[in-house]
């Protein structure tokens, strides 16, 4: 996927400036940056839900408002950080979402099989009969990674996986998503706000500021005490954790 001089104003004001990158395939790509620097409303281009003013997606040699919406959601998946469905749903129910770009309303033995295969993958076999809105946080979010993991996409887009989650469930979704990549070959783009979740768990940042790209490399060329200070405008310092640059500031 190739983004191409992305724009987007509004009410006068530009809030995405320009912005070129590509992603990696296979690999975790963290999207960082302060409030308002434009991340959000990149991941919103990239997932169709916001429309751009100007530039390019190109998703597979295609621009990326050309995909018919079933095909496209054959190859791209997307997890918001309002994800409050309004009914009354048990998990299974709300995993076998994930089969309706293949198989619609009739469910197929082979969609039964890769629904199971996607709650046994998050554990969820103990509450997969259970209504979504009697879980934990925790559990509840693993749902829908799992509702994710069954529409069995290349690409999965996640906007703040981690938002008003607690540090053990937080850590645990991070470990997820690396899981998602390694053991399922997904590509995965996350918008973060916890920087030293992004230096350990992805394998490139994007930094945003201002709308624009400020950096894009590894976590190793965009975590350093110069860069983060640029972008957060406050000090910073880099410390190594079993071999992962973790930053604090001061």
């Amino acid at each position: 996927m190739q983004i191409k001089e992305l724009t987007k104003q509004y009410d006068g004001k530009t809030v995405v400036d320009s912005v070129s990158f590509e992603i990696p395939k296979g690999k975790v790509l963290s999207l960082i940056g302060p409030n308002g620097a434009g991340k959000s409303t990149v991941m919103g281009i990239l997932s169709r839900l916001i429309a751009r003013d100007s530039g390019l997606v190109d998703f597979k040699g295609r621009d990326i408002t050309r995909w018919k919406s079933r095909d496209l959601s054959k190859k791209l998946a997307i997890l918001t950080q309002t994800n409050h469905i309004q009914m009354k749903l048990t998990v299974r129910e709300l995993v076998t979402f994930g089969r309706f770009p293949y198989s619609g309303n009739r469910i197929t033995a082979k969609d039964e099989e890769i629904i199971n295969r996607a709650i046994r993958y998050m554990e969820l076999e103990p509450f997969e009969h259970q209504f979504i809105d009697e879980l934990s946080g925790g559990q509840r979010q693993r749902a829908y990674i799992a509702m994710v993991i069954a529409q069995d996409t290349e690409y999965v887009l996640l906007d703040e996986p981690t938002n008003n989650l607690d540090i053990y469930h937080a850590t645990n979704m991070m470990k997820i998503v690396r899981r998602l990549c390694d053991e399922l070959g997904k590509t995965v783009i996350l918008v973060l706000h916890e920087i030293n979740y992004a230096a350990f768990y992805s394998d490139y940042i994007c930094a945003f500021v201002n709308g624009r790209i400020a950096k894009f490399g590894t976590v190793k060329e965009v975590m350093t005490s110069e860069v983060l200070s640029s972008i957060y405008q406050v000090d910073f310092k880099i410390m190594e954790i079993q071999g992962k640059p973790l930053s604090i500031y001061y």
